[in-house]
């Protein structure tokens, strides 16, 4: 009886536009989150299809970071960002032609920005067409979460604007995406009995909690996280495996702080002349990022010693055996007692993989490889196919959870932002206000602006915010959207109550959050 592995990737980045600035420093998130992992990404999903390999994994894909990658002025900045950083590497082959380890790397760094706008190109520009297409052909199964990745459970006291979340999100994966996902991932992982209501009547299907989320579930779940469960509502839940997670995530062992992958922190954009690197930074007047790296972790008094690619991917592709082995005695433990094939659901943030841990890609290139070559005792599939396969599970309640820190919605609920939380609970109540004063269809002008007001709650309400004000990055930014998000609600809620909208500014706002064209502001009624 063998077991499955479910790899879920979830790939997330809040809604980052500005047009107003030539060039926004919060854009480049975008930018090294393709270069680095989703056309990465991309080109390995398409080698295993096209190598036929039977494996699938599933990927999440929030509406937030597919409205960018379908934006035009995005996806323009893009693709000048890669020429820029093609631009750069050439130099760098230049530049250190007399320093052989340094000339490796560069000459590495210019193949692969090649390699990269090719793939750019060969899928049009359009990352969301290429992931809809491995969909349709089964290679992968793609799943949504709540619109601009709010921490639903924070919400549960007013169902309609989980409801809006919920159902915006679904609308925004059918207009890209051709159909209803089965699965639905919650953002930060964080679960209450009281979202569920909105996941069932949007026929979603399953999710994945956190470890403690199942474990501690009325009553105990008989097997632990190596089985789904079935809530009284009927939504499947899996719980994420502890083993998987730790030899990943772990800050003491994992395997993405091994010595002899590259340093995340050690860019030329901060080692290099400013001179000769300003042209290729992410804003022009402050040292950042430029993606081209030379140094490995060698510990925590900084990088010093040279970055070995060759010998990271061994490392890399070492560990995923390692993983794999570890994941087959797993489950070979787990069957002697099951009566039902086990399953280790692995979900992890999918910027992970590339970005924050450059040879990523190389470990799961590696994993899938194997178990492909070895199926024995170890089938890579879906959550969704495992529950097709195996339709009775244990009736369990889960309990409220979350991941991060103490895995109960603190990082989002401390001190740093708590002031946020009583702004976001009037701005709710009277968005519910204002779908209930249109019951029938609005003129043009108040729907516009019933809509956008819709845009201001939802992206006010995103987790990605009090995540940086609590830990500190880039607060300063964070408090600004904010700001802006709630002043401008504020401003339409009065327009519209009063019956004097301002057109020309409502245009303006229009074309700075123009997510979700067709949001449908009675979701909130």
């Amino acid at each position: 009886m063998p077991g499955y592995f479910a790899l879920v990737l979830h790939a997330h980045l809040p809604f980052v536009r500005h047009p107003e600035h030539e060039s926004a420093l919060e854009e480049s998130w975008l930018f090294e989150a393709v270069l680095e992992c989703y056309l990465p990404l991309l080109e390995l999903l398409q080698t295993w299809e096209r190598e036929r390999l039977n494996v699938r994994v599933t990927l999440s894909v929030s509406p937030t970071l597919g409205a960018m990658l379908l934006d035009p002025l995005l996806s323009a900045r893009c693709e000048r960002r890669l020429n820029a950083l093609l631009e750069l590497a050439g130099k760098e082959v230049v530049r250190t032609r007399w320093e052989p380890a340094l000339h490796r790397l560069a000459a590495f760094y210019l193949e692969r920005f090649r390699r990269l706008r090719q793939l750019w190109l060969d899928c049009d520009r359009n990352l969301m067409g290429a992931f809809r297409r491995l969909h349709e052909a089964r290679r992968i199964e793609l799943i949504t979460c709540a619109a601009t990745h709010a921490v639903l459970p924070l919400l549960a006291d007013h169902p309609p604007s989980v409801r809006a979340q919920v159902r915006t999100a679904l609308d925004h994966h059918r207009a890209c995406f051709g159909g209803v996902p089965r699965g639905f991932w919650l953002p930060e992982c964080a679960y209450d009995p009281a979202v569920e209501p909105a996941l069932v009547e949007a026929n979603l299907y399953w999710t994945v909690l956190e470890t403690h989320g199942l474990l501690h579930g009325t009553p105990r779940p008989r097997y632990g996280v190596f089985a789904p469960v079935f809530t009284p509502a009927g939504l499947a839940v899996f719980g994420r495996d502890p083993d998987s997670a730790r030899q990943v995530w772990s800050r003491e062992g994992g395997f993405p702080g091994d010595p002899h992958f590259r340093d995340f922190y050690r860019d030329i954009g901060f080692d290099l002349e400013w001179e000769y690197v300003r042209p290729y930074l992410p804003s022009p007047d402050h040292r950042g990022f430029t993606g081209i790296k030379y140094h490995r972790i060698t510990g925590p008094a900084g990088a010093t010693e040279v970055y070995d690619r060759d010998a990271a991917v061994r490392v890399a592709r070492a560990q995923a055996r390692r993983f794999l082995e570890g994941r087959r005695a797993q489950l070979q433990r787990l069957e002697t007692f099951m009566d039902r094939p086990p399953i280790l659901v692995a979900p992890f943030d999918a910027e992970l993989f590339g970005h924050w841990w450059y040879e990523g890609p190389e470990f799961l290139d590696a994993l899938v490889r194997e178990a492909a070559a070895h199926p024995e005792g170890i089938h890579l599939d879906t959550p969704g196919e495992y529950l097709r396969r195996h339709r009775t599970h244990q009736l369990v309640q889960p309990a409220a959870s979350s991941w991060g820190e103490e895995g109960y919605l603190a990082v989002w609920l401390s001190e740093k932002n708590a002031w946020v939380h009583r702004h976001l609970a009037v701005a709710r109540e009277r968005m519910s206000e204002l779908a209930k004063r249109w019951p029938v269809p609005p003129a043009e002008r108040e729907a516009r602006a019933l809509r956008q007001a819709a845009r201001e709650v939802l992206l006010a309400q995103a987790s990605d915010w009090p995540f940086l004000l609590h830990h500190g990055s880039n607060p300063g930014y964070a408090r600004r959207r904010l700001r802006e998000h709630i002043l401008r609600f504020n401003s339409l809620y009065r327009q519209l109550t009063q019956g004097a909208i301002d057109e020309a500014w409502l245009s303006q706002i229009e074309a700075l959050d123009n997510l979700f064209p067709q949001v449908d502001f009675r979701y909130w009624a």
